[in-house]
């Protein structure tokens, strides 16, 4: 593990003092030692695509070159504005990107990671972005950094420091608080025993798939009913939207996170154009992205719930705050004339300690396909 004071004295040295993107628990230690040590300077962004557009800003206004941090999942979200923003061809824009490398060949991952893992160094190739893989090492680290910005500086184009497993590593943040008294999964068993018992559900990546995942097996229910959305992170809304479309006689539910409902809140006008009062769309708002390190994100400053009705959707007019409030929502919205919506605010960590999620993805999407289907 790269020793971070390290890092930011290097970084710093170099001119790159400002910092946004997107929490990676591969770069755990990078994003907690700048939410700590600069706060004013490290803006954690939408997505990574927003993420690039205001480090362009950044660099528009004072002519230092920033740094953008990312997993490397986000390179989908990032590569349009890399490729017509930021590009040498159009307004040529230095920028260093620290990439955390989930499904690094040979090292194992999760399927959802392997084949960006294995395509990472080819879409920085493919964008003409050079790079270099960090060394768990602080002299080649710091050697790095300074190639990196140097290049930024000389060339007016991005430069990649792509970072694998344990080299930009850290303690997550603390996710315990008492804010809100529920916590995911006692808002989730909620949803599970006050709705019918066909309803579909499309769980968010991170915490939500895999708490819904074991208390199914602890209730000793089918999980034939439910989609896991384990990568693709804000896209579970999209999914149940599709199936819910498809099966107008089903209740369809999103349990969907207020990082990931964030990242691509464009989803949430899509109500607006289509009679889809089966739709049920949860955020479990805990203000953090807890899943990768619990860094603070902007779920709790926002009004989902305004925003929701604006869109489109019927809701019960505020947040919902505790169990009490989260079953009359339930029932006040069981016939709602539109596609529903909740912001469950609940408290970060887990209520116990949960397993890897290991399963079939492949027997999972065809058992939910046969139950759709028949």
């Amino acid at each position: 593990m790269l020793n971070q004071n390290l890092v930011f004295q290097t970084l710093q040295e170099t001119g790159v003092n400002f910092f946004t993107g997107v929490p990676d628990s591969y770069l755990n230690g990078f994003c907690n030692y700048a939410l700590q040590h600069f706060p004013e300077r490290n803006i954690i962004a939408a997505n990574e695509g927003n993420a690039i557009g205001i480090a362009a800003g950044h660099y528009f206004a004072s002519g230092e070159i920033p740094l953008v941090y990312m997993q490397n999942s986000g390179i989908g979200n990032a590569v349009n504005p890399l490729a017509s923003l930021v590009d040498e061809h159009v307004y040529a824009v230095p920028m260093v990107l620290l990439i955390g490398w989930r499904g690094q060949p040979g090292t194992g991952d999760w399927p959802q990671h392997e084949l960006q893992g294995k395509i990472t160094t080819k879409l920085m190739d493919v964008m003409e972005i050079p790079y270099t893989v960090l060394e768990d090492d602080d002299v080649l680290g710091a050697e790095a950094i300074k190639k990196a910005v140097a290049y930024c500086k000389e060339n007016r184009k991005p430069y990649a420091l792509i970072a694998p497993k344990g080299v930009m590593a850290g303690e997550k943040a603390n996710d315990k608080d008492q804010s809100y008294p529920m916590s995911r999964e006692q808002a989730i068993e909620v949803l599970l025993d006050h709705l019918p018992a066909d309803t579909i559900y499309s769980a968010t990546t991170g915490r939500a798939t895999r708490e819904l995942f074991f208390l199914r097996e602890r209730r000793n229910e089918s999980k034939e009913r439910d989609f896991l959305n384990v990568g693709s992170m804000g896209h579970a809304s999209s999914v149940a939207l599709g199936i819910a479309l498809e099966k107008p006689e089903r209740k369809v539910v999103c349990l969907d996170g207020d990082a990931a409902a964030m990242m691509h809140m464009g989803a949430l006008t899509m109500v607006s154009k289509y009679p889809v009062k089966n739709f049920l769309h949860v955020v479990l708002n805990n203000g953090a992205h807890e899943s990768v390190g619990g860094q603070p994100s902007a779920g709790q400053r926002i009004n989902f719930t305004k925003i929701a009705e604006a869109c489109g959707y019927t809701t019960v007019g505020k947040p919902i705050d505790n169990e009490e409030e989260l079953i009359a929502a339930i029932r006040k919205l069981q016939n709602a004339p539109t596609a529903a919506f909740m912001d469950v605010r609940i408290h970060k960590g887990l209520s116990g300690k949960l397993p890897p999620l290991a399963f079939s993805h492949k027997e999972a999407i065809d058992d939910l396909m046969r139950e759709l289907q028949h």
